[in-house]
């Protein structure tokens, strides 16, 4: 079986090594984004896309749009309080918007939940 693809955009290199580590556990391979141009590149063979609603470099949304015109599926992770962004990344096609609390306490359950993987067991 061929483990998911996983297409990550953040622009803080400490979430991004945090998300791109929950994805490997869950099964996944993670590849890394921190701009519109690299996402583009990762998305071409992507099976999924988790993208960080929170970045001065680029906007998450249009990346949600982005991501889900190629076909990708798409988890956004954002600030538990900004209602308003979460609506209009759900609005932009993303299927859920989680906390960052919720994927730094529970990334690759979380995360293999979406993809569709069993978390790999740590050794």
């Amino acid at each position: 079986m061929t483990r998911p693809r996983v297409a990550i955009l953040a622009q803080d290199l400490i979430w991004q090594d945090r998300l791109a580590r929950a994805v490997e556990a869950a099964g996944g391979v993670a590849a890394r984004a921190r701009t519109d141009a690299e996402l583009d590149l990762a998305l071409v063979a992507a099976d999924a896309a988790v993208i960080d609603l929170t970045a001065r470099a680029y906007d998450g949304v249009v990346a949600i749009e982005h991501a889900t015109a190629a076909g990708v599926r798409v988890l956004a992770v954002g600030q538990h309080d900004d209602v308003e962004l979460r609506k209009r990344a759900i609005a932009s096609g993303a299927e859920k918007v989680l906390a960052y609390r919720k994927l730094f306490e529970d990334g690759p359950a979380t995360i293999a939940r979406f993809i569709g993987t069993t978390p790999v067991a740590a050794s």
